[in-house]
């Protein structure tokens, strides 16, 4: 079957297709539009659709829209109650049921040749398990459990998988609500909500959780697979801070304390769900999934020999949850992902046309990789657009920034270019192979979403990529599938004798991840990047503007 799956109804509109039961393409329309996240999670954006991450998956695959045999929507409006009913203060939330119940048409007059009878609604959690159990290798007996704000009528979602059937076991109704108790804080702290959760997680490693006693009264689970989580005050615990002010120490306990009553709830919502079917894999999608701290202490405590995380497990990722639901329901055998580089490249040639047309200078090393490692051993900050760019939120090798983690003022320097909060850390890429005698925590760690412990006499060569509280959340590179991350990392530990590059996302602040080498042009004009490996090419800072950036700050 070809079937194409579409996320559009609140917030990081994305599109996937599947042939076959193999994931072909998948990308977020940000990526597209520019617009981070896509548009706000609001009721009158609900008919946005993610028409250029469609149209491109289906270029990708040489299809036509009348080429589809179904496309899976990541939301059944039947299942919907009235805002009111649900306990959630949202007048306008019937537009988002108006336009989910009119998809079919909008999808055909954005789709021109699709026929609106091959669009088929999936219930939104489900399309977050399934993006989880059917996208993890070994799952095929698994448990799934998804949080996030809110789907059609609940807020989380217990389910197991027994080959090609993924079955509901529990959900918890709102309007409790672990994702929105969360988001409330976000915005409490003067961060953007639904956009901005990863910054009260990294917030929460300066304080310490002073407040969790009291906090539980208000968020805690009920023991039968569920749990309680809605109009927690958050001025108790400390003012509300505007997005231009300084935080305080009780802006940090208050996130220490959500952070630790977080991670509680989740561990009891897997010991019931391991209860109910006694597996040893557990697969984990919803926005909450995102909160790799959270993962790193439900893998450590919690009582399933494995966990995996999907990737882009935030609503992005129900794309390809809907179709691989759809697909596996219509008896396709459906293969795991290989993993998250599913979204758009260029040829060298194409890569070339790009630089020769911006007119900037430019030259093909004998080894790219080579070259990017003396960079970075030069305390260089490195601009690294390679391949297919990553289908999430998390940079994994395809579109980074790079820079050499034994200089601990990388840190500031690297949030200064970015235009980040200096309380944010900076994650580290580490080959697969050497990554257990360098960090403690759940190996591999392929897509950056667990929290690892730096190992003693490690912290003190790699001071960029230690967080304040003594972890690290890495990326480990497997040399099969990204041989050139593999070769750069080996040229850069044969000069400096580390085996770890810092590794962030390449953009700015507030603005989507690089993804075209349009991106990758003005991102590198506008900052003080030192080097733009784009393809097989190098594009000099010095070169083009006499200049680098050591010495710059913001």
């Amino acid at each position: 079957m070809r079937v194409l799956g579409i996320n559009a109804l609140f917030h990081d509109p994305a599109a996937a297709l599947l042939i076959d039961g193999r994931t072909v393409a998948a990308a977020e329309e940000e990526r597209f539009s520019r617009r981070k996240h896509g548009k706000r999670p609001v009721p009158f954006s609900a008919w946005e659709l993610p028409v250029e991450a469609a149209r491109w998956c289906l270029s990708k695959a040489g299809l036509r829209p009348q080429d589809l045999d179904a496309v899976a929507y990541s939301y059944e409006p039947g299942l919907a109650l009235p805002a009111e009913e649900m306990g959630l203060d949202d007048p306008w939330d019937h537009l988002r049921q108006t336009y989910a119940r009119q998809a079919p048409g909008f999808l055909a007059t954005a789709l021109p040749g699709l026929d609106p009878a091959r669009v088929r609604f999936v219930p939104h959690h489900m399309a977050h398990a399934a993006s989880a159990a059917f996208a993890a290798d070994g799952a095929e007996n698994s448990s799934a459990l998804v949080l996030d704000g809110r789907g059609e009528r609940a807020s989380h979602l217990a389910a197991r998988r027994r080959g090609a059937v993924l079955e509901p076991l529990f959900a918890q109704d709102l309007p409790h609500s672990l994702g929105l108790v969360y988001e409330e804080l976000t915005a409490h702290l003067g961060f953007l909500r639904s956009s901005d959760e990863f910054k009260v997680m990294a917030l929460a490693s300066h304080g310490t959780p002073r407040m969790l006693a009291d906090l539980r009264r208000h968020v805690f689970p009920t023991g039968d697979g569920g749990f309680r989580a809605t109009g927690v005050p958050w001025s108790d615990y400390c003012p509300p801070r505007a997005p231009d002010e300084p935080w305080t120490q009780a802006h940090a306990d208050t996130a220490a304390s959500a952070q630790a009553v977080l991670e509680e709830t989740l561990l009891d919502l897997a010991r019931w769900l391991h209860g109910r079917t006694g597996d040893q894999v557990l697969t984990l999608a919803g926005g909450v999934a995102l909160n790799c701290v959270a993962n790193a202490r439900l893998s450590r405590e919690g009582p399933f020999s494995r966990v995996w995380v999907q990737p882009a497990a935030g609503d992005a990722g129900t794309a390809l949850g809907s179709a691989l639901l759809v697909a596996a329901a219509e008896g396709d055998a459906v293969a795991p992902m290989e993993g998250a580089d599913l979204g758009r490249e260029w040829s060298d040639a194409e890569l070339a046309g790009w630089l020769k047309s911006a007119a900037v200078p430019f030259d093909r090393p004998a080894d790219i990789a080579d070259t990017v490692a003396e960079a970075l051993a030069d305390n260089a900050v490195v601009a690294w657009f390679q391949g297919r760019s990553e289908y999430g939120p998390r940079a994994l090798g395809h579109r980074s920034l790079l820079a050499h983690p034994g200089h601990a003022g990388n840190l500031e320097r690297l949030n200064d270019v970015k235009g980040r909060e200096q309380f944010r850390p900076v994650a580290p890429m580490v080959l697969a192979e050497r990554a257990a005698e360098i960090f403690d925590g759940p190996l591999p760690s392929p897509y950056m979403l667990f929290v690892h412990d730096v190992r003693p006499g490690w912290a003190e060569r790699i001071p960029a990529v230690v967080h304040v509280d003594g972890t690290a959340r890495i990326q480990t590179v497997d040399e099969a599938r990204e041989p050139l991350v593999a070769r750069m990392l080996r040229s850069f530990e044969q000069r400096t004798g580390l085996p770890v590059v810092v590794n962030t996302s390449l953009n700015t602040a507030g603005r989507p991840m690089v993804d075209d080498p349009r991106d990758a042009l003005e991102c590198f004009g506008s900052t003080p990047v030192d080097l733009l490996a784009i393809g097989p090419f190098a594009v000099r800072r010095s070169r083009l503007f006499g200049t680098s950036s050591e010495g710059w700050s913001g």
